[in-house]
């Protein structure tokens, strides 16, 4: 079954094809015969029902510097011309991020969206997750200074960061003494509207940060992200290193409550992050990453998996439309 496939993601030139996810997706569906388009964001237009695109035709080859070759943009039909829309741009989850799911979301009865643009406007990283406390290092979300030392009293070491951010971005840990806690509370209060997230510090952070990767509610695999010297955070997009590893008892049990919930909103593709072996503090929706290093440590085809995923869920839906179109 061969299909065509919408890729909306930032600019593929920028991209580092060691360790991208999304270039890894592009990669397989290549590999199965699919037919791939990339196209930004901001060229979603809507007009009387239709969601259309000015995307490129993209052929990918694993060769830095040369890895996709483009061809003469079409105007492409999300709705009818589109099997699977891979919704692969980076955060920040923004107004434009959002409005790329309201519109999106119009389509979803005719294209797969992966993930289910509702559910990922419904599931930001680190709001999502309050659904899932019992499994969270003590966290609080607030704007309020007041809140964040009587936190700070309360836990010893604290970690303060951006709702909405991404990547390891602005994270920051205060220690027992609140140096420079007002300062920082006064800095992220001007640069964010929203609250932001405050949880005790866990020195266990020193051992690593697990990510663990879901497809359609199933563990496919996991990395241990180490961070580096001198650091806190484990990102390997600021540094981190990756190592092998296996799920403890206690993330199993994180990943059997979470599996279910995620395949009944079409979370499709997930990165849930776990500190320590127990302390569940993300559950990525929006670009989730790495499966490179999961394939690099485990020789676990994730990429494969996704697809397999993707093309029995569009096989699915063709069946039913078939029967639907059938005289009765």
């Amino acid at each position: 079954m061969s299909l065509t496939v919408a890729v909306q993601m930032d600019p593929l030139a920028d991209i580092n094809i060691a360790g991208d996810s999304s270039f890894a997706l592009m990669l397989s569906a290549q590999t199965r015969g699919h037919r791939l388009l990339h196209y930004d964001a901001g060229d979603l237009n809507w007009s009387e029902g239709r969601l259309w695109t000015r995307a490129h035709p993209v052929t990918v080859q694993r060769v830095q510097g040369d890895h996709f070759r483009v061809g003469d943009p079409v105007s492409l039909d999300l709705g009818d011309e589109a099997d699977v829309v891979l919704m692969r741009q980076d955060p920040p989850f923004d107004l434009g991020y959002i409005t790329a799911t309201h519109l999106l979301e119009r389509i979803t009865d005719r294209t797969l969206v992966v993930n289910d643009p509702a559910s990922v406007r419904n599931a930001p990283e680190k709001v999502f997750v309050l659904d899932y406390a019992r499994f969270m290092p003590p966290t609080l979300v607030t704007r309020s200074l007041e809140e964040t030392r009587a936190f700070l009293k309360e836990h010893g070491a604290i970690v303060i960061k951006p709702l909405h951010g991404n990547g390891g971005k602005a994270i920051f840990r205060v220690g027992p003494e609140g140096e420079n806690l007002s300062a920082l509370m006064e800095v992220f209060n001007q640069t964010w509207r929203e609250p932001h997230m405050v949880q005790a510090f866990l020195p266990d952070v020193a051992k690593g940060d697990k990510r663990i990767v879901l497809v359609d509610g199933e563990v496919a695999g996991a990395i241990n992200r180490l961070p580096g010297e001198g650091e806190i955070r484990s990102n390997l997009a600021v540094g981190g290193s990756a190592e092998k590893t296996e799920l403890t008892e206690k993330e199993r049990e994180i990943c059997a409550v979470l599996g279910p919930a995620l395949k009944a909103r079409g979370l499709l593709f997930v990165g849930i992050d776990v500190i320590g072996g127990e302390w569940l503090t993300e559950i990525n929706v929006t670009s989730p990453t790495g499966i490179v290093a999961i394939e690099r440590f485990d020789g676990t085809d994730v990429a494969g998996m996704i697809w397999d995923a993707i093309e029995r869920k569009v096989g699915e839906r063709k069946v039913g439309e078939r029967k639907t179109a059938l005289p009765r």
